[in-house]
């Protein structure tokens, strides 16, 4: 992993696989980091080149000071393939990283030739709800946010989830400024318009216990884009692969050998 340095900020990334290989790029959740793709990275094929990266005011990736615009997120997506060379990729974004991925391939269909939204939408919440989540944030600390956060994400049954507390460590070791950020950027972002007009293979996947994206939200995104795939993860939340990667790399791999991508 290294710092890359883009003008304006310094991502975290970590570029792995065969130079030349067929590209996916990985893109994570808010208040999360590179390090959910782990698991599912050493069971994808050996042919992939792979791209994974902090997003800006996560990990170790610099931490400007909020808000965000969806823009910049998108920017720091293309900016990041065009460093280290990747075209045609598939990119797979989860939740807040599914929004970039819809916003990369809008903007630059050049760069992307297939996509997988992972537990994502076209718009997630509204601007009211986002509003109280940052101020809650903003008075008292991504530590006393995390148990609902948790419970949106795993289910009812959040604490005996085996996943949860590396999730949750994650989550609370967040600069409260980059989660206000991104959280920002996520409150003024609706895609509707612009997904549905892609035409690109696309596959969604989503959680059957997920309470931040339920599956009917991701399924109605989906459906904005015409021969679409659609995967419901029974047993998982909002973190698939995180919580079942196994079956999550199977579903992903499929796809790809699916469009000719490996």
């Amino acid at each position: 992993m290294a710092l890359i340095y883009l003008d304006d900020i310094r991502l975290n990334a970590e570029v792995s696989g065969p130079v030349g290989g067929p590209a996916l790029v990985l893109i994570h959740a808010l208040g999360t980091n590179l390090r959910i793709w782990d698991d599912v990275l050493a069971l994808l094929p050996d042919s992939l080149r792979v791209l994974r990266y902090d997003q800006r005011g996560h990990g170790a990736s610099d931490v400007p000071e909020p808000p965000y615009a969806m823009g910049a997120l998108v920017r720091d997506a293309e900016r990041l393939m065009g460093h280290f060379g990747l075209r045609d990729a598939v990119v797979l974004g989860v939740s807040l990283g599914g929004l970039v991925a819809q916003g990369l391939a809008v903007k630059r269909l050049d760069l992307v030739r297939g996509l997988v939204l992972s537990n994502t939408a076209a718009k997630i919440g509204s601007a009211e709800m986002w509003g109280a989540r940052i101020a809650a944030v903003q008075a008292e600390g991504l530590p006393a946010y995390a148990p609902g956060a948790m419970e949106r994400m795993f289910g009812r049954k959040w604490r005996e989830a085996a996943a949860m507390p590396a999730v949750r460590a994650m989550l609370e070791a967040t600069d409260p400024r980059g989660w206000v950020g991104c959280a920002s950027a996520i409150a003024g972002t609706d895609f509707y318009t612009p997904t549905a007009g892609l035409t690109l293979p696309t596959l969604a996947i989503a959680g059957a216990n997920d309470g931040t994206t339920p599956p009917d939200l991701v399924r109605e995104t989906a459906e904005l884009i015409l021969g679409h795939r659609w995967h419901l993860m029974r047993g998982a939340g909002h973190l698939p692969m995180v919580e079942k990667p196994d079956a999550y790399a199977d579903v992903l791999t499929g796809f790809l050998q699916d469009i000719g991508h490996v």
